[in-house]
Parts: structure tokens; sequence; C-alpha cells
């Protein structure tokens, strides 16, 4: 484990470049009197060489540089402490404003290399089974601080865009809503895919929500990326109970909005996402619910996720016996159903595992240590 003394970046009246996307950066270089090719030769600088000192970008004129230096900066969030796994996995805790931290894992494979990263300080989706979601909600994060999660973990793992491509794909799966972040989010996505940014097909980048109908709709209308729809259950009362925001938004006109995103994409799918949690949503039954469901959109695979513990919650991971026979239930429908592998969990780098530091304005965190000190007194 690696840690460092360095605080968040004090209040600056200099431009952040990590906040625009190409667009963005070449708009913002007229408006310094610079021709827009400018911008894209610094931009290479920024995710090609991920370069962030202005002196050191050899091809870009003396003049400019001091303009640059005068008036912007290269700001990718602090890390607070880096930690690696057993298994290769490794987490960042990266600093944010009045004490706030967010995570950001990544996960090697043989194949390929996965990063994980977060949208908001918190969530205030209440999902019932995610650690996240027990530290409350303070804010969405900048489109430089999404950007920058992605920037730390290059610049660390030596990725090389277009040559030693160590991350290969990118999911937004960590902390927060990504959906509910929309144009920071979606201005960093397309950093992701842009040639002169990370350089990543559309396929490789995922966005995963959990079923805000409308936004589903402005997504694909928006950006060329994947969807992944966190579902963990197939009945309305059982998701409404681990996903509450399912009350708003229930599994029909989910279900409704995903045809209209295949309709869209026709050569695209969608991943479904299903936390198996023990006597929750892990039985037979539950099983046929999922296969009915999946029926509607039979391209659209499963992903099955065997749940990751942590401290004061009150689910449990399924047993592995009962996990084989959910996911051979599936198979055996002709539903395309994969499991995935639990990494980082002796780190707390697991799906769900995510926490970072939140200073909640939701006081969600306050109930849940009020609920873990009971449970204590209680088991006392």
């Amino acid at each position: 484990m690696k840690m460092t003394d360095q605080a968040v970046s004090t209040t600056t009246d200099k431009v952040n470049l990590l906040d625009f996307d190409r667009q963005g950066l070449r708009d913002f270089f007229a408006q310094l009197g610079e021709k827009p090719y400018r911008a894209e030769q610094v931009m290479k600088w920024i995710y090609h060489r991920l370069e962030d000192n202005f002196e050191n970008m050899t091809d870009v004129g003396k003049a400019l540089r001091a303009k640059l230096e005068a008036s912007c900066y290269v700001g990718p969030p602090k890390t607070l402490f880096d930690k690696g796994a057993a298994d290769g996995t490794h987490k960042w805790l990266l600093g944010m404003d009045g004490g706030n931290a967010i995570e950001a894992v990544y996960i090697p494979e043989p194949t390929r290399g996965t990063l994980c990263v977060s949208s908001q300080v918190g969530c205030g989706l209440n999902c019932q089974f995610c650690s996240t979601a027990t530290q409350g909600f303070n804010r969405n994060l900048s489109t430089a601080e999404v950007i920058g999660q992605m920037w730390v973990a290059a610049k660390y793992l030596g990725n090389v865009t277009h040559q030693n491509r160590r991350i290969t794909n990118v999911v937004m799966m960590g902390m927060g809503e990504p959906l509910l972040n929309f144009d920071n989010v979606t201005r960093a996505m397309s950093l992701m895919r842009d040639d002169l940014g990370f350089g990543l097909a559309s396929k490789r980048v995922t966005l995963s929500t959990a079923g805000l109908v409308p936004m589903i709709d402005k997504l694909s209308e928006t950006i060329d990326v994947s969807l992944a729809v966190s579902l963990h259950a197939a009945n309305d009362e059982l998701r409404t109970e681990l996903v509450p925001l399912n009350k708003r938004y229930p599994i029909a006109e989910l279900m409704a909005a995903c045809q209209r995103w295949l309709d869209r994409k026709p050569r695209t799918s969608i991943t479904f996402e299903y936390t198996l949690m023990k006597g929750v949503n892990d039985q037979p039954e539950h099983a046929r619910q999922l296969i009915k469901l999946m029926r509607r959109l039979p391209t659209c695979k499963v992903n099955l996720i065997p749940f990751n513990p942590f401290p004061g919650t009150r689910f449990e991971r399924s047993d592995a016996e009962t996990i084989r026979a959910f996911q051979t239930q599936l198979l055996n429908a002709n539903v395309l159903t994969m499991l995935r592998r639990t990494r980082g969990d002796d780190i707390d780098a697991a799906c769900g595992q995510l926490k970072g530091q939140v200073l909640d304005r939701t006081r969600r965190q306050a109930e849940f240590r009020k609920r873990l000190d009971e449970g204590a007194s209680h088991a006392a």
C-alpha cells in the first residue's frame, strides 16, 4: 500500500483542462486566441503521454506554454492511498473537497484490464445491498474528477494509448448513479472514447444504471456506449425492496426502455446485473421469473454476481451450490448467463463494496451507524 500526505488541490481561478472534451478544449483555445489544432496538440500530451506539466510539452510553443501556465492546469484527483490485492486488483482512494473521497478499482484479467470508475461522492439511491449506499450522498463529480480517475490509473499502470494499453475497458459501476450526473459523465465517456483521449471502442465503455428510464433514452441519443442495468430481482415487490428506484420506474417501464435502446442500437446487447443474496433472490422461483423476463430481450445477457459482504449488512452471499444451480437453470432456458468472479474482496474493492469517504448530506450514514450500534447491543 502506498500512502501520501497530498491534499486536494486548493481553490484556484485557473481552468482545469480535464473538464473539457475535444470540442470544449477547441473552444477554450479559441478564447485564448489560439488555433483549434493547438488544443488537439495539447490533448495528445494530456491523454496519450499523461503529461500534466506544460513545460514538458515540447512541440508546443513557449509563448503558448506560458499562456497555459498562467490560465489553466491539468488537475487529476490526488491519490490519498492506493492498495493492491493478492489477485492483482488495485484500488485508489482519491481525495475530493471538504474531506470527501471516492474509490476507483482496476481489475486485470488475461485478455483485458477493466477500470471501475465512480460518478458521484456517495450515492442517493439507497440500494439495500450496496456498501456505498450506507455512506449517503454528497455531490456529483465534475468531468475532471470522472476522467481524472482514469488518468490517475493509467499513469500508475504505465498505460500508453494505442501502444501499451493496460486499461482496455471502463465500467461506470463505481460509487454513484451515473445517469444522475449525466452531462459530466457523458463528457468524460467521450474522452474515454476519443482517439485523442484514451481511444476506447464504444463496446468497451459501459455505463451501469439502477434504471432511470428517461435518462436511458437520453443516453442512447447522446453517446455510443454499452449499457448495463442493475436488476437484482425480476418481480416488482422484491426489486422495490432491494432497489427503491423501482417504485418510480417499475420493471415493465425499465424493460420497455431497454427495448427502445435495442431498437436504436440493433447490433448491441444489454447486460443485466443480478447480485445473488442468500435466501433473498437466489431460489428456483426467482430464476423462473428472471427467465420469463429475459425472453422479452433474447439477445441480452445476465451477469450473476455473488454478493460481497460488508460490515453491518443483513445480507449473505449465496452458497456455491445455489449459485451454480441458479446459473444452470438460466442456461438450460437459453438465457446467456455469465458468473462474475469475485475480485479484490481482500481490499474491499469487489462489486458493491466501494465506500470512499463521504460527508453525508442525507443523514443515511448516521442512520446506518445507529442500526449497527443497536445490532451490536442486541448481540451483546
